[in-house]
């Protein structure tokens, strides 16, 4: 109970502000706000892969800023479709990380090596998916809160089926904690999230099916960055990747769901769009 109290205030004071930074700020202000967050994922990021100094760390940060500013001029063009699908193909390739878990796993400059590699395949993709969906016209804003609260739906779901009904495990020597029951919880709220927000932005009939399709395809993506990520920690032999927000963890703890998720997302809504339109 100590644990869900603070999960819920943490929320409750988190949730307005970011809803109000992605409907309120123009796209410039926004992608720097979500850089300074995502740069913090990716410090999270180094020290679970064996960063163990400061310095080390500010340069993978240095790094991951310069990779940010030179993906932000494929925001709102065909061309952010290529990082795009390379995010893509790394959560792809993140399934057989997962099947072989303990691969990566010595603490040797190879391995952190890779995993600086995939930090960099997530956080840059998924940021650049975000401006990408934040800048359309005429309603970018409001489809990057439906993204994003698909993913809150999802993790809440999740945690409270799994809490309630959990009985099956999916992933116990990854993440003991994850249930089968938790996945129908993640997949049933995230689906009337999409449901509500697909009518209210104008789709309809069978497009709506099409939306609530890419929805349910994003928790999948968004349960495969929760797992990386607990891969990560098990590695690293820590419970969290920080404690930055009470109850929730670090920043990555907070943003794993959504690297992954985001790609998929705004892929999957940018096929429909083009069907839409032909």
């Amino acid at each position: 109970m100590d644990v869900l109290k603070q999960r819920t205030i943490t929320a409750l004071i988190l949730a307005p502000l970011a809803v109000a930074t992605v409907l309120l700020t123009p796209t410039w202000l926004f992608a720097l706000i979500v850089a300074a967050l995502f740069l913090g994922v990716g410090w999270e990021w180094a020290q679970l892969a064996g960063v163990a100094s400061r310095a080390g760390r500010l340069g993978v940060v240095g790094v991951g800023a310069l990779l940010l500013a030179l993906a932000w001029p494929l925001h709102g063009s065909v061309a952010a479709a290529w990082p795009i699908a390379a995010g893509l193909l790394w959560w792809l390739l993140a399934l057989l990380w997962l099947r072989h878990f303990a691969w990566a796993a010595a603490p040797t400059r190879d391995n952190t090596a890779i995993k600086l590699a995939a930090c960099a395949a997530a956080v840059v993709p998924a940021w650049l998916a975000l401006m990408h969906l934040h800048a359309q016209a005429p309603h970018g804003p409001y489809w990057t809160l439906l993204a994003v609260m698909l993913v809150w739906a999802a993790d809440t779901g999740a945690y409270f089926a799994g809490t309630r009904f959990g009985r099956s495990r999916f992933a116990p020597r990854i993440s003991p904690n994850k249930t089968w029951a938790g996945v129908w919880g993640a997949f049933a709220l995230a689906g009337v999230v999409a449901l509500v927000g697909g009518w209210l932005l104008d789709w309809r009939d069978g497009w709506l099916a099409g939306l609530l399709g890419v929805a349910l395809l994003s928790v999948v993506a968004s349960i495969v960055g929760d797992l990386v990520e607990s891969l990560l920690k098990r590695h690293a032999n820590v419970k969290d990747s920080g404690s930055l927000f009470p109850g929730h963890g670090g920043l990555l703890d907070r943003a794993d769901s959504l690297l992954a998720a985001l790609p998929v997302f705004v892929a999957g809504k940018a096929l429909l769009d083009l069907l839409r339109q032909s």
